[in-house]
C-alpha cells in the first residue's frame, strides 16, 4: 500500500531552500495553505519566487513572507488587497510578473499534464506579450506561454487520505487542483486525513498520483478577507 504521509509541516517541507519557486494554492484567503505558509516563515529561507493567483494581506498569508522580505519575486493576478506589496512593487524592492488569471491556472494545469507551453489570445497586444512568441491561428493571434517549472507546490484540501487523494471543499477547489503535480514535489494539507481506501472512488477530485507528501494541518485560521453582512432591518 503506498503511504504518502508525512507526521507535520517540518517534515513536510523537508528540502526547501531559499531561492527556490514555489506555487502556493488558494484564491485570495480562500483555500491557502496556512501550515505551510508559517514553516516557511519560520524556516526563514530567502530569495524566493512564489507563483500564487493573489499575495494574501498585509498580516495574513503570503502576507507574513512579504513582510520578513523572503520573498524575491511574485508571480501574480490579483495583488490589490495587500499594501506592503504595493509598497514593495513601487519601490522596486520586489520583482512583479503580473499574469491574466486564466493563463496563470493554465500555466499551471500545462505544468501539471507535462505540457512545456501553449498558445493563448489573453494579453496579446499588450506588456503581456512583449518578448513573446505570437502566432495566428484562424485569423485570430495568440501569445506562446511557457509552463511554470516550480521546485515545490503547497496545496490545501479539505480532505485527504494517506495514498495522497483529495477532497476539496466548496470554492477552496480553486487553483489548489492545478497546482498537484505541476511541481517538482507536491506538498498537501489537509483538514482531515483518512486511511487509504475511506474516501469514495466516485468524490476523488485529485488522485495520489500528484501528490508526494501529504499531513493532516493543525489549526486553520481561514480568515475572510473582507467581511460583508446584510445590514439589520
Amino acid at each position: 500500500m503506498i503511504n504518502k504521509k508525512v507526521t507535520n509541516v517540518n517534515e513536510a517541507l523537508h528540502g526547501v531552500e531559499s531561492g527556490m519557486t514555489l506555487m502556493l494554492g488558494g484564491f485570495g484567503l480562500c483555500g491557502i495553505p496556512e501550515n505551510a505558509i508559517q514553516e516557511l516563515v519560520r524556516l526563514g529561507i530567502k530569495d524566493v519566487t512564489c507563483i500564487s493567483n493573489n499575495a494574501g494581506v498585509d498580516d495574513f498569508g503570503l502576507g507574513f513572507l512579504l513582510q520578513n522580505r523572503q520573498i524575491k519575486k511574485m508571480i501574480s493576478s490579483y495583488v490589490g488587497e495587500n499594501d506592503e506589496f504595493e509598497r514593495q512593487m513601487l519601490s522596486g524592492e520586489l520583482e512583479v510578473e503580473l499574469t491574466p488569471q486564466g493563463t496563470l491556472a493554465e500555466k499551471c494545469r500545462a505544468a501539471q499534464a507535462g505540457f512545456p507551453a501553449f498558445y493563448t489570445p489573453a494579453g496579446y497586444g499588450t506588456e503581456v506579450a512583449e518578448g513573446k512568441e505570437t502566432r495566428e491561428f484562424n485569423g485570430k493571434m495568440y501569445v506562446l506561454e511557457e509552463a511554470f517549472n516550480a521546485d515545490f507546490a503547497f496545496v490545501k484540501a479539505w480532505k485527504g487520505d494517506e495514498a495522497g487523494n483529495l477532497i476539496f471543499k466548496g470554492t477552496a477547489r480553486n487553483f489548489n487542483p492545478n497546482m498537484c503535480g505541476a511541481a517538482k514535489i507536491t506538498v498537501v494539507e489537509v483538514e482531515e486525513l483518512v486511511p487509504a481506501g475511506e474516501l469514495d472512488p466516485n468524490q476523488i477530485h485529485i488522485p495520489g498520483i500528484f501528490v508526494q507528501r501529504i499531513f493532516q494541518g493543525e489549526r486553520y485560521e481561514k480568515r475572510i478577507e473582507q467581511r460583508t453582512v446584510r445590514q439589520k432591518q
